[in-house]
Formats: structure tokens, sequence, C-alpha cells
């Protein structure tokens, strides 16, 4: 699919900020699933400083620095990408397997997927994780189905609720009072997995999303997504670094690479700190109000 993306934020204060900072994560990323045919990013006030470069994950980011009085600040990204569907590949690797390649062990080489194991201030280790995921994973179940079988349960065990949550609640408060977003439901899905051993990271991006029959698609009605992907390290792929499936607990959607070709990847870290799309600090400011609309478009599917 060829999709077209906008991503429109506007901060307002009710005082001047004289100086700010921002770090964006805006900009799509190519993966063996999709292309990136064009970004912009529009920034009013226009910035003093602009800097591009890569994290320690290949994401693109974008450094911001104003340092002009302002009471508003809008960042407007546009971007185009062509997407393709899952990889056609399939896993038995036993869970238990997949877990014990990961561990550490003197005098083997380091799998750079380890790092996904360890706990991330959004995703910390618990017994209480641990204990969620564990019926999904019987002894000798493939790594993929014993997955699939925890995205189940999940949506089966807790409810879908735009208001329960911040974007700063503890993902184990969202699997207590059992409700979140999709954002909680990454969170809870990738605490969980690394609780039993297992490589699991955040992922940041677009769904397309169809407007109800008869009805016309409302512009800046989408938003950001949230999903997970989990690294199994048997997959038949010429690297490393393609040897992870995409898991939506939000939706049920899996594939390899990606859950559907209606999918966009932003970024991938290990949790939402990692990723957000916009952050930064300002001097000044005093009480602000934030606004985002996002809008995803079908141009045209790809022959």
């Amino acid at each position: 699919m060829h999709l077209a993306i906008t991503h429109d934020t506007r901060y307002d204060y009710a005082q001047a900020v004289h100086h700010a900072q921002h770090i964006a994560y805006l900009q799509p990323r190519p993966t063996v699933c999709q292309q990136v045919v064009a970004h912009q990013l529009h920034v009013n006030p226009h910035p003093e400083q602009v800097a591009h470069s890569q994290d320690g994950y290949g994401n693109a980011r974008q450094y911001l620095a104003l340092h002009r009085a302002h009471t508003q600040l809008r960042v407007v990204a546009r971007s185009q990408v062509n997407t393709r569907l899952p990889l056609p590949l399939h896993s038995q690797l036993a869970w238990e397997t997949a877990r014990a390649q990961l561990a550490w062990h003197a005098g083997t080489p380091w799998d750079p997927a380890a790092e996904f194991v360890l706990p991330s201030p959004h995703a910390p280790w618990h017994a209480d994780f641990a204990a969620f995921a564990q019926p999904c994973f019987t002894p000798g179940v493939p790594l993929l189905q014993g997955v699939r079988a925890l995205m189940r349960h999940l949506q089966s065990e807790l409810r879908y609720d735009s208001q329960s949550t911040e974007v700063h609640t503890p993902a184990l408060q969202a699997l207590a009072q059992r409700k979140g977003v999709c954002q909680d439901f990454a969170h809870i899905m990738v605490a969980s997995l690394r609780a039993l051993g297992l490589a699991a990271r955040y992922v940041s991006g677009y769904l397309l999303t169809q407007a109800p029959p008869g009805q016309p698609a409302l512009l800046g009605s989408d938003a950001s997504h949230a999903w997970v992907s989990v690294y199994l390290p048997d997959l038949p792929t010429a690297e490393a670094h393609t040897r992870w499936w995409d898991f939506d607990p939000t939706n049920q959607r899996d594939g390899c690479g990606t859950p559907g070709d209606d999918y966009v990847t932003v970024a991938w870290g290990r949790d939402y700190a990692d990723v957000a799309p916009l952050r930064g600090v300002i001097q000044g400011g005093g009480v602000h109000t934030l606004q985002v609309a996002v809008t995803v478009t079908a141009l045209h599917a790809l022959g």
C-alpha cells in the first residue's frame, strides 16, 4: 500500500517559553516491510537549530532548539510510505530454547537482541507479569504459538478504555485495573515476555483506520499506535536484525516484520520513553495544553 501520514502536534502555553529543546521521533524508518518515500517536518516558530541523527536502535530523530519567546509550538510531520504484507515465514522454535539462546554464557557471542530481555522504565521486571504470561508458555510450546496465546489472553483479560490511563501510567497499574489503551497493552505484553526471559521491544507507529460505510474519513481523527515485536532467533532470514515478529495486542494481528500492510513503523525501543513522538525541556511556559491530530490515508494500492 501507499500510505500518507500527517501528524500535527500543537502546544499552547499560558506564558511565554523563552528557550526550548525538543527531540522528535516522527520520521518512519525503513524496514523489511516498508519503504519511506518522503518525509517533511514543519516547525512553527522556526527553530534556530535543527539536527538530524540516528539513535542507538537506528531510529531517525530530529533535534530542535528554539531561543525566541513563543506562546505556541506547532510541529507537523508529513510522510509517505510504501508498505507490504508480512514476510511469509514461520517458526517452531520452543520458547525455552529461545530463552536459553538469549541467556549470557561466558565465552559465547553476545546477541544484541538480549538487550530487550532487560527491564526498562515502563516495562520493569515484576512477578505479576510473569504470572500473567506463564499459562501461555507451557513446556515445549513453540515461541510463536505462546506469544499468540499471550496476545489473546491479554485481550480477554483487559478492556480497551481510552479514558482509563495517561501516557505515564505504569504498566503494573494498567494490569491491575485490567484496562488501558494500546500503549498499556504493548507495555504489559513486553514486560510479561521479558519476565520469562524472552526478547521483546516496543514499536511506535500508525495504523490505517477505515471510516464507517457511507461516511467520509475524518481528518485528524486517527492516532499514534503501539505494538510489540518479539525476537525469533530461528527465522530463516539473511540478517539477525530481521528476525523479529510483530504482534498488535490491541487488534489481535501479527506477522513477520509487520502486523499488516496497513501499519507504518516509526521507531522501536525498550518502551515508550525511548520513542516518544515529541519530548523536551522548556524554560517558562507555565500551564500548557496539548492537541494532537493524526491522519493516515491510503493513496493507492501497489501492484
